[in-house]
């Protein structure tokens, strides 16, 4: 995100969650976005309630990445006030596949529904050094035509999301939790046992 931000002359700071509040009350002249981590990358749930409302009343839009199956335990982030959510369906039975590729999801609110992208253009530079246009977001091929489509990359992402999809109708909302619920007891269980032999977590 620094390198893309730095191009386009945007300063991030990164901050502690517990920092992030006051930052934005004495700088909220200054930002037009903030970033959270939902839960955070060591497991922590933190409640952006207030930062959220105190974004939200100065026109500061809030991200949240967050993990789907968390989500089933905890409270969504577009129910504290988050504007976007993102993150990857690879927890919703998409095997690892050796980091990839899973399918992302991009969600929003109403209020930005109608100014989601279909598909984003960026600048690019190629191997001799001259500008080339990339696409860095699309939601299917529809630009290319049938007999010259070689590529079957937004298939493969389309059967990746159609797994994520089938995952939750299968297991149903309660099926889920009760997924969430094992995974949350056996992640406790082996903190403790860890611990108990004196390993740091």
């Amino acid at each position: 995100m620094k390198t893309r931000a730095n191009f386009l002359g945007i300063n991030i700071e990164i901050l502690k969650e517990t920092e992030i509040l006051e930052y934005v009350q004495s700088n909220n002249d200054r930002i037009f976005g903030v970033l959270v981590q939902y839960p955070e990358m060591n497991g922590s749930i933190n409640d952006y309630k207030t930062l959220a409302k105190e974004c939200n009343k100065s026109e500061i839009k809030v991200v949240a990445c967050t993990d789907l199956l968390a989500c089933c335990l905890i409270t969504p982030p577009g129910e504290w006030g988050a504007n976007i959510v993102v993150g990857n369906t690879q927890r919703f039975g998409v095997p690892m596949g050796y980091g990839g590729p899973h399918a992302a999801f991009l969600a929003t609110s109403k209020e930005y529904m109608r100014k989601m992208p279909g598909r984003i253009i960026g600048y690019s530079k190629d191997v001799h050094g001259n500008t080339a246009l990339r696409m860095a977001l699309q939601t299917r091929e529809q630009h290319i035509r049938r007999e010259r489509a070689t590529s079957n990359i937004c298939t493969a992402q389309a059967l990746l999301a159609n797994v994520a999809a089938a995952y939750g109708i299968w297991h149903g909302p309660e099926g889920l939790k009760n997924i969430a619920t094992t995974i949350n007891q056996n992640t406790t269980l082996l903190a403790t046992a860890l611990e108990s032999i004196n390993c740091e977590i």
